[in-house]
């Protein structure tokens, strides 16, 4: 989940991730698994480098450490064999879904957790493109399809242009 919420990544590229993809600051969008196959990421945007918050980086830190294989063509979430990556909705169903449920999310997926990401960055943030690159999205789709502006920051706004109004 912190991979989706902190770094924006969809699924798939979460699942593809193998531990060479993983750099000091970054991790290197190359593959994604959709549909049980490893192939490219969604589109030409989608393959980038995808920044990783200090606080993920020492988590996967410990998740190498005590990771079976931790080599650089390892993935980073195997499965039992360890010659293929976990399976996104197998995940989801027995190990997120109900955690959400138990805490009345339920209905939060990773799309909203994506979108999480980039209504949140775009609240403390006020470069769209950064937002756009780190979700590997043109500005148009995340401005117009991911992101969410919250009422807090809609009503700053409408009072700054009411003050805005009464000097004139």
């Amino acid at each position: 989940m912190k991979f989706a919420i902190l770094a924006g990544l969809r699924p798939g590229e979460i699942f593809a991730l193998k531990w060479g993809h993983i750099m000091e600051t970054h991790v290197d969008i190359r593959q994604r698994v959709y549909r049980g196959e490893t192939d490219s990421p969604k589109t030409s945007n989608s393959i980038r480098k995808a920044a990783l918050s200090a606080g993920l980086l020492t988590e996967i830190d410990f998740w190498q450490s005590i990771s079976l294989d931790p080599s650089e063509n390892a993935w980073v979430f195997p499965s039992e064999s360890g010659k293929t990556p976990l399976g996104r909705d197998n995940v989801w169903r027995r190990r997120i879904g109900p955690k959400l449920e138990a805490v009345g999310l339920g209905w939060v997926d990773f799309h909203v957790m994506r979108r999480t990401h980039s209504t949140l960055m775009n609240e403390i943030h006020d470069d769209p493109k950064l937002v756009a690159d780190q979700l590997g999205h043109t500005v148009d789709v995340n401005q117009n399809v991911y992101t969410r502006s919250s009422v807090a920051r809609r009503k700053v706004a409408v009072d700054a242009l009411e003050s805005a109004l009464l000097v004139m």
